[in-house]
Parts: C-alpha cells; sequence; structure tokens
C-alpha cells in the first residue's frame, strides 16, 4: 500500500509550472507560493464533492475528478474570474493505484483544458470526499456578484438545463453509456468559464446554476433585493431530456433539478443581442427565460415547495 506522498508524487503532482502560471513554489513544500497579477482581485471558491451526495461512488474516477474540480471552477465563471490556480485534498477508504490513476487523469485533463495550475494539496484516508479550493483573478471594476440586478434587467441562462438531474435519473435507472449527453451533463459537466469572462462587462449579475434554477435564482432575488418573472416555455431544456422524463418531468428538472452549471445572468435587454453574439463564437446559447421585477418573488412558475437541492433538508440527491 502506498503512502500519501508516494500517491502523490506518482499520480496527483503537476508537470512543473512554467512561468506564466504564476506558480513560484508548488507541491511538494508546507505552502504554495503564487505570483498574482497586479491590479486585479483574488477571487476564491471552495467545494467538497462526497460520495454518493454529490457523485455516486461507482461512477468512473475519471469523471470524478473532473467534476470535482468543474463544480469548484463554475463559480469563477460565475464572477467573471479568470481561473487561475487550485488546490485539492482528496480523502480514499484505501490506495487503489488504478482508480487514483484514472482519478488523476481526469483531474489534470481538465486542469489542462482552462489553464488551471495545481498548487498543492492533501490525500488522507477515510471515506472517499473531494476538496477543491480554485482561486482567480478579475479587474475589480468587472467583477460580476449576485447583487446587481436591476428592475427590467433580462433574466437570461447559457447553455441548456435539466440536463444533470437527467443524468442522475439516467444512472439511477443503471445507465452507464459513457455516449449518453444526460449522463456526460451529469458525470462531466463544463463550467462556463470562457463565458463569464465573454459576458463579465455587459452582465449586471449571475450566479451558477447548481442546486436549480429557482434555488439559484432566489440568492440572485435576495442579494439584489428583486424579484422575477419567468417565462417556462422559454426554459432551453438539455438535449434528450423530454424523451427521458417526459414534458412535465423535463420542466421540472429544469427549473430545480441542479448539477447544471451554466451561467444564470441580468443585463439590460438592449446588450441581450451583444451577448448573444459574444457566446456564438464559443458556439453557445444565451437564453431569455424572463425579466427582474421590482415586486419581490417569483411569478410563471408553480414551484409545489419545491426550489432546488439543499444539504441537511431530508431528502436525498
Amino acid at each position: 500500500m502506498h503512502s500519501e506522498f508516494e500517491l502523490i508524487a506518482r499520480y496527483l503532482a503537476p508537470a512543473p509550472a512554467t512561468p506564466d502560471q504564476g506558480v513560484t513554489l508548488g507541491v511538494g513544500d508546507d505552502c504554495a507560493l503564487l505570483a498574482t497579477t497586479p491590479g486585479e482581485r483574488l477571487a476564491v471558491s471552495v467545494d467538497t464533492s462526497v460520495a454518493d451526495v454529490h457523485f455516486p461512488a461507482g461512477a468512473p474516477a475519471a469523471a470524478i475528478g473532473h467534476r470535482a474540480l468543474a463544480v469548484s471552477l463554475s463559480d469563477l465563471a460565475a464572477m467573471g474570474a479568470r481561473a487561475r490556480w487550485c488546490l485539492m485534498s482528496l480523502t480514499l477508504p484505501e490506495a487503489d493505484d488504478a482508480w487514483v490513476a484514472a482519478f488523476a487523469e481526469g483531474f489534470h485533463a481538465l486542469c489542462e483544458a482552462t489553464g488551471v495550475a495545481l498548487a498543492g494539496g492533501d490525500v488522507t484516508r477515510g471515506e472517499l470526499a473531494v476538496g477543491v479550493t480554485v482561486m482567480g483573478e478579475v479587474p475589480p471594476a468587472l467583477a460580476l456578484t449576485r447583487g446587481g440586478a436591476r428592475p427590467g434587467d433580462v433574466l437570461a441562462v447559457t447553455g441548456a438545463l435539466g440536463g444533470g438531474a437527467g443524468g442522475l435519473a439516467r444512472w439511477q435507472a443503471g445507465r452507464r453509456d459513457p455516449g449518453d449527453p444526460l449522463l456526460a451533463r451529469y458525470l462531466t459537466p463544463r463550467p462556463r468559464l470562457a463565458a463569464g469572462l465573454a459576458l463579465r462587462d455587459l452582465a449586471t449579475s449571475a450566479i451558477d446554476v447548481s442546486d436549480g434554477l429557482l434555488a439559484d435564482l432566489g440568492h440572485l432575488r435576495q442579494a439584489s433585493g428583486l424579484g422575477a418573472a419567468l417565462d417556462p416555455e422559454r426554459l432551453p431544456l438539455a438535449e434528450g431530456l423530454v424523451d427521458a422524463l417526459g414534458e412535465a418531468g423535463a420542466r421540472r428538472a429544469a427549473l430545480a433539478g441542479g448539477d447544471d452549471y451554466e451561467l444564470l445572468v441580468t443585463l439590460p435587454g438592449e446588450r441581450l443581442e451583444e451577448a448573444r453574439a459574444r457566446l456564438a463564437g464559443q458556439s453557445l446559447a444565451l437564453t431569455a427565460i424572463g425579466t427582474i421585477t421590482e415586486t419581490p418573488g417569483v411569478t410563471g412558475v408553480e414551484t409545489g415547495g419545491t426550489t432546488g437541492w439543499q444539504h441537511f433538508s431530508g431528502d436525498t440527491p
């Protein structure tokens, strides 16, 4: 059985950082030393992913590695930050070389794809869980927050909704086809980092859709002190979602399913087409699904008391 240091050295330690990555001292010391960009603010977020709470314990190890990093990077995307560094802590029930190698492959691949440098971390023994801290940079005047929405702003969402919930339903039904678009949306979500950068000088507020559209819209409304009018007929549904869940089930998944990691943004109506044009270069849709109102609450949809995933609610994902 390998020690934590052997696992880190063999599978988790990244290649030496290049000068442009800003890691002046990385894996192997008590702390990492990072060179931040003058004039920009450091954006930091942390997420913990626990087996059979945030992902199935039996999911492919590479997907678990990808997903653990992706869900944290999604927070940087929502703030319009450029992703730079991450720290990762991995808790394992046993030292399984093949599993750790596949996990590391998924994690490192997303690091490379997003330009993120792994600057340090930890490996411990216990129930399977992954903690990822991400750090990015953003000019202070361009940082997107949840509290900037204004009455009359258009409410829009990137990509499509409901795929995370649809993929979870497929997994729970025993589907394991890696080519299934819903399973891919659930197991290997794509953080919308490029979209966040493209929209940060157009949007007035933003949040990533992790707990469900209604739940995350609630966070944005609360921070902005406003309400929203939704048009449920305009919700962009993930590929294959209606076939998997039916029309009513698909719309419920889009409203409250969670695990979509799209960006929910507000912006002036006159900037909507410009925003769409910017995202068209990324082959990413931006769909207007409602407006921000002065009246608190949400109109246009029946929630049925369900707004999305909440820990300690008594429910299971």
